[in-house]
């Protein structure tokens, strides 16, 4: 009962965030030319093409998962990975960051892989795919560092002052506090790692413990990840189609076609970024960042309120017919016994 209370807290938290957001800064908007622009300003052709690469996004990530799960031991059919992965970013549009569990307890039930170990695999890609963004938001922001500048000053930040209002106990407590995590981690990590104690332990602390582990050995798999090359190739693809699956749509209007690749690349940086905030697929965060920066380009506030309504709308119910569809097949999808058995 708890646990249910503390996610109907979470959708909660989240619906409201995201629709005072939207309310804000829809307060006054005439929704009914949304129709026709739908219906007769907005090229769909555009729009259906950038379908195939916002599906392939996911696609690539299970074929991905399959590179950080082998050096476990653990074995999974690729069907099973890629519509659990359709099915995780569905289920997180209702419970924000929950997909990344659900997907680990898909690959549990269906072909006996290890919880933990997947949920630490989850990690680690996590992790690579963070470091990538901010590798491209370094680029990016180099090469449009006059824009950006802007975009802080418009939302209230500026450059200097993340920096400059982090004190130097700031940044010591900080350090102490990654350091103190870190020897929990490997305390822990340590612990789980011996064998069995002669002295008898409760159930509750060795579950706990394997689970550690578990978790520990899928953080740590990508060292012996057997094919590497492929496994960047999978991560380039993963963002490369999550760029055309957004870029695509510019040309879906008048007022953003002529837009330079530069533009779009700044925009999908601050959009990444702003998805972070625990709302429904970013909304709300995600409409300001991109409406902010696209009118620094020049684009007019309410084409660019336009773009940003329509584009998250379909976009989201793309991440929603890929879930409904996962869940049919999976639901249709017998459980590999042999994998189960083998796991026990």
């Amino acid at each position: 009962m708890k646990k249910i209370r503390k996610n109907a807290l979470n959708v909660v938290v989240s619906l409201v965030l995201g629709g005072a957001i939207l309310y804000w800064m829809y307060r006054g908007f005439d929704f009914e030319r949304v129709r026709d622009v739908l219906t007769s300003e907005m090229s769909w052709t555009w729009m259906l093409l950038s379908f195939p690469f916002g599906i392939m996004a996911q696609v690539f990530r299970g074929w991905r998962w399959r590179q950080s799960l082998e050096p476990l031991g653990e074995k999974s059919r690729a069907s099973v990975r890629v519509h659990a992965v359709f099915l995780s970013y569905a289920a997180s549009l209702l419970i924000p960051r929950s997909g990344e569990f659900l997907r680990c307890g898909v690959l549990r039930q269906k072909d006996g892989v290890s919880f933990p170990k997947a949920l630490g695999t989850v990690v680690t890609e996590r992790a690579i795919d963070t470091l990538l963004v901010v590798v491209i938001a370094l680029l990016t922001v180099a090469t449009q560092f006059r824009v950006f500048s802007s975009f802080f000053e418009e939302t209230g930040t500026s450059l200097d002052g993340i920096f400059h209002r982090f004190t130097l106990t700031g940044w010591v407590v900080t350090a102490v506090c990654i350091v103190a995590i870190g020897i929990l981690a490997w305390f822990f990590v340590s612990r789980a790692a011996l064998k069995r104690s002669s002295r008898p332990q409760s159930s509750i602390y060795n579950k706990v413990r394997e689970s550690l582990a578990g978790i520990w050995q899928g953080i740590v798999s990508l060292r012996n990840v057997r094919n590497i090359p492929l496994f960047v190739f999978y991560t380039l693809a993963i963002w490369g189609c999550y760029f055309l699956h957004y870029y695509l749509t510019f040309f879906c209007f008048e007022a953003m076609e002529s837009l330079s690749i530069g533009c779009a690349m700044a925009t999908f940086i601050v959009g990444s970024f702003a998805i972070i905030v625990p709302t429904p697929n970013g909304a709300g965060p995600w409409h300001f960042a991109v409406k902010t920066m696209l009118i620094l380009y020049g684009v007019g506030e309410t084409d660019a309120l336009y773009f940003v309504l329509i584009v998250h709308s379909i976009q989201t119910l793309l991440v929603i017919t890929l879930g409904i569809y996962a869940w049919l097949v999976l639901a249709l999808t017998k459980n590999n016994v042999t994998s189960l058995i083998s796991n026990l």
